[in-house]
């Protein structure tokens, strides 16, 4: 039913099913439509649920078309910024924004045409890169994503995209799944514009740090260098002789297995999102 993908980081190289991010896209669009038919009747406390619908239609759109195109880089970086328009069409998040240094800051117009596409772009590219071993594409953002419904009041829009990005993690760290570009574009949309609606995007920042310096790393390396990060795969074990994203720091001349990485990884992004969530309490 779902075309196979090349399972790089195994022995035999073995085929797995692709694209079932598509299932996360679905079910949570599903979700949303109903939280949002049910908030005209004043039942539910979900005035968010359409924006972060339409966003998670666009995602799961884009990163669809790249799976199939297989776009390059330079265009598939700016493809996030039309999973923007469903948030500024209708006008979603506080153009008052907290930050670190200068304290709250009204943006006004601008928040909508910068700071929204800003946020959705950063965040859905970095959460993309931050991918490639079983498990990384749904374990490190299921920790994201309970972390900022921890954080927020509207934790309710949530739900159903945790319950599900919990099942297809449960298959894709076992390598029977791949969420494929489909699913990994949706949830960091998903991220971005839940941060938004809920008016936490300092809380955001706090929990993408790990995405962020990994793809600082890959881009940095590959503009100025011309080189880009690659694990050699020995045996079951994977191995680096350099130091390029942060899967190839934790392995540089050592080896692991392909779920020890995974696991320290997400360990990384756990504390993150702990400190935000410490942070946010404050």
């Amino acid at each position: 039913m779902f075309p196979k993908a090349i399972d790089q980081h195994k022995p035999n190289r073995p085929k797995v099913p692709n694209g079932l991010g598509v299932l996360y896209v679905l079910g949570s669009t599903v979700y949303l439509f109903m939280l949002h038919y049910l908030n005209t009747g004043n039942v539910v406390d979900a005035l968010g649920a359409l924006p972060l619908a339409g966003c998670i239609l666009f995602g799961g759109f884009l990163g669809l078309l790249d799976d199939w195109a297989d776009l390059r880089w330079r265009y598939k970086a700016f493809t996030p910024i039309l999973a923007s328009l469903p948030m500024i069409a209708l006008r979603i998040g506080d153009t008052e924004m907290a930050t670190y240094i200068f304290g709250k800051v009204d943006f006004g117009i601008y928040y909508y045409i910068l700071i929204i596409p800003l946020i959705i772009t950063v965040t859905t590219n970095t959460v993309n890169q931050l991918g490639g071993l079983n498990g990384l594409e749904t374990i490190c953002p299921l920790i994201s994503l309970t972390a900022l419904a921890l954080i927020s009041k509207e934790r309710v829009l949530l739900y159903a995209p945790i319950l599900i990005l919990l099942v297809l993690a449960l298959f894709n760290y076992r390598g029977k799944i791949f969420v494929g570009n489909t699913g990994s574009f949706a949830i960091g949309i998903t991220m971005a514009s839940f941060a938004i609606i809920a008016n936490i995007e300092q809380s955001l920042l706090i929990v993408i740090m790990p995405y962020i310096f990994n793809s600082l790393l890959i881009l940095l390396n590959f503009f100025f260098f011309r080189r880009t990060a690659q694990l050699i795969l020995d045996g079951d074990k994977l191995y680096s002789h350099h130091k390029r994203s942060l899967q190839t720091i934790i392995v540089h001349n050592r080896r692991l297995s392909e779920s020890q990485i995974v696991q320290i990884i997400s360990l990384i992004v756990f504390c993150f999102a702990t400190l935000a969530v410490l942070f946010a309490s404050y």
